[in-house]
């Protein structure tokens, strides 16, 4: 088994065991399931935003630990604080130490929220719902696209907005009109190695009215420049600022970078 399939596999595991102790229903009837969510979407467009989705991750399975002091409450209110468009939030805990706790930490930021996880069931879209989220992450990798289909339509059922992610041509036909936003991951999820050529390659690919994003990998203001140009929206990066003593810190000064070189 490659990471990816253990990964799916350990969350068909877990989703099994969270359905026997809170059920749908019982999601249904959380606080925040009923408060409308932010649109992603719209905040890429937003000039005065960066158009970065930047990324709370404690630890991921090709680098480990990467940063166990952070907090989310901090980490967040400074991306969002610094011009963040978004936030990513990595809720899975055995690969990556999140939880959905730190998603429910973030909520206190009037920013559009992405669920980073491995989304595979039903059970998985409305548990993001009750948490707070505004959008899900569905990853083409793992999931065929009438699967794609169906939770997408879950979620744009919930007002909620679906970034789908791939990393090949060959997943193009996994994208449904459901799809809010199209990401390309430049880390393959089977070796986990980078290559962000991967972005650029398949830019021109993508349906043209769809926002589209680069993933994994960005760690300059000249990369930010090219895949810009190259007809991405909004750029996800998370290990470039976590990775640091102070992430918010990090966000900071590569905001101002952002604003200071020309072509950006």
């Amino acid at each position: 088994m490659n990471i990816l399939d253990k990964i799916v596999a350990r969350k068909r595991q877990e989703v099994a065991e969270r359905k026997e102790v809170t059920t749908v229903a019982a999601l249904e009837r959380s606080p925040r399931f009923g408060r409308q969510p932010l649109s992603l979407k719209a905040a890429l467009k937003d000039a005065d935003k960066t158009g970065i989705i930047a990324e709370f991750k404690r630890k991921s399975p090709s680098k480990g630990m990467i940063n166990a002091e952070a907090t989310v409450r901090r980490v967040t209110a400074d991306y969002c604080r610094y011009g963040a468009a978004g936030l990513s939030v990595l809720t899975d805990e055995h690969f990556f130490s999140g939880a959905l706790a730190d998603l429910e930490a973030a909520r206190d930021n009037e920013l559009p929220i992405l669920r980073k996880d491995f989304v595979i069931d039903d059970y998985q879209v409305v548990e993001a719902k009750a948490f707070g989220a505004d959008v899900i992450l569905l990853i083409a990798e793992c999931l065929s696209a009438a699967e794609v289909n169906r939770l997408a339509q879950l979620a744009r059922s919930l007002d909620m907005e679906v970034l789908l992610e791939m990393h090949s041509e060959a997943q193009l036909d996994k994208i449904s009109p459901a799809v809010s936003l199209v990401g390309i991951n430049n880390r393959d999820l089977t070796t986990f190695t980078v290559d962000l050529a991967r972005s650029v390659a398949l830019a021109g690919k993508l349906p043209a009215d769809m926002p589209r994003i680069a993933e994994s990998g960005i760690d300059d203001v000249a990369v930010v420049r090219h895949l810009r140009q190259a007809g991405f929206n909004g750029f996800l990066m998370g290990e470039y600022f976590m990775k640091q003593p102070d992430p918010g810190a990090a966000f900071r000064d590569f905001a101002a970078r952002l604003k200071e070189e020309p072509g950006i």
